[in-house]
């Protein structure tokens, strides 16, 4: 039982370990919250079809809810570490669902910026950050292949909801899909967030392994440096950097692949699928990379992911057909999906867990402002062009960008061990 946790306290019988309970529940949050980020390039065209607004006007919307929920992040990090993941993801949940329900009733530009920039990005600044950081507590020895789990969720959400959202756009009209969204999210979030409980001590367990003579064994990962400690090493405003060049990739690529792909001559089901494939390799990315960190360690997860991400932006400025976007949405989210679950347990290896839910909360800041200015710019840049070619040469040399940085982390605890 040397790579398993604990299930009880020693003396105790051995019973249902439940930081499993809180991987199911953080997976089912994760697949109904993050599939609002997912879908949002489906709405695109339909929202511009009916008023007369710019794709950087809509776009922006993007900006300021990814902006709202990375600001956030912070302070939902800090909160879960004193007050727990289940008041925060309650909350939360109510706004994500309250600002896809006020959407469908968008008729104004201001509108669509109160309902999903501002009222959705306060909620989605309660989601990843308390998930991830609840999972790191509960899970020492398989920390990558947990997150990885409860991380799939978003590919989830993404291979699910794009192609309904298209057939209830099809059938109905996109109102009625914001609406019918914005309902499973509220439910499925709420009954998600009443499974969680922070701290593995409070409830009898432990996240350590167990050694042969069936006590806890003493771990040599460091207990960690507070906040205002990390955000003094180079280290800490390295993995801020990078998670905010791949923010930029991953939501440039997200909101406007389906238009791009749609000026192309695909059809709207096509394009939606498109983003199908994304959410399907990202899972794939998170288990095949999650499980695979735990081995090679987060930094070369990074690094491949990177490797991945830029190839494929390069080729992104080439492809044409159906099938070339599907292998490059595939390429994509398969790297994307391990360097996002490589996250949460690359500031635990960095910085151990003392503040682990506010530095998360940092890197996750800036990961957003990167999905914030992504989007926005990509827009602009077509608004000013007529082609994203342009644009998606940026998004290949952030992307590069990111790799360069990737491949300089180290350790900031003070440990030797593989990063």
């Amino acid at each position: 039982m040397t790579n398993q946790e604990v299930r009880q306290p020693s003396g105790s019988k051995p019973g249902l370990f439940y930081g499993y309970i809180v991987v199911v529940a953080a997976f089912f949050a994760m697949v109904a919250l993050y599939s609002t980020r997912a879908v949002f390039g489906v709405f695109f065209k339909p929202i511009l079809a009916d008023f007369d607004w710019t794709r950087a006007m809509i776009s922006g919307v993007v900006s300021v809810s990814m902006i709202i929920q990375g600001s956030l992040a912070v302070v939902m990090g800090g909160l879960t570490d004193r007050f727990g993941p289940r008041v925060v993801l309650t909350l939360s949940s109510c706004l994500v669902g309250l600002g896809y329900l006020l959407m469908a009733q968008t008729g104004s530009l201001w509108q669509l910026y109160l309902s999903y920039g501002l009222i959705l990005g306060v909620g989605m600044g309660g989601v990843m950050v308390p998930l991830l950081s609840t999972v790191a507590r509960w899970f020492v020895t398989r920390r990558n292949l947990m997150s990885g789990i409860v991380v799939t969720g978003i590919g989830i959400g993404g291979l699910i909801t794009p192609p309904l959202a298209d057939w209830l756009i099809a059938a109905y009209d996109w109102r009625v899909a914001c609406a019918a969204l914005g309902g499973a999210v509220l439910v499925i979030g709420v009954v998600a967030a009443q499974a969680l409980r922070r701290n593995p001590a409070r409830m009898g367990q432990s996240s350590r392994p167990m050694s042969k003579g069936g006590e806890p064994r003493t771990l040599s990962a460091p207990e960690g440096i507070p906040f205002k400690e990390a955000a003094k090493t180079g280290q800490f405003w390295l993995s801020v950097a990078i998670y905010l060049c791949q923010g930029y990739c991953l939501f440039s690529i997200m909101v406007h692949i389906v238009p791009h792909a749609t000026d192309l001559g695909i059809s709207a089901t096509g394009a939606a699928t498109i983003l199908a494939a994304m959410g399907g390799a990202g899972i794939i990315g998170n288990l095949v990379l999650g499980g695979v960190g735990d081995r090679i360690g987060n930094k070369m997860v990074c690094v491949i992911g990177s490797i991945l991400t830029v190839a494929s932006l390069f080729w992104l400025i080439s492809i044409t057909e159906f099938w070339m976007f599907i292998l490059f949405a595939i390429i994509l989210n398969f790297a994307v999906g391990g360097i996002t679950t490589a996250e949460s347990p690359l500031v635990a290896t960095l910085f151990g867990m003392r503040s682990h839910g506010m530095i998360l909360g940092m890197v996750s800041f800036g990961f957003t402002i990167g999905g914030a200015l992504g989007p926005f710019l990509t827009g602009y840049i077509f608004d000013g062009t007529g082609s994203y070619q342009l644009a998606f040469v940026v998004c290949a040399a952030i992307g590069t960008v990111g790799l360069i940085l990737a491949a300089l982390l180290r350790p900031a605890t003070g440990e030797r061990g593989r990063v």
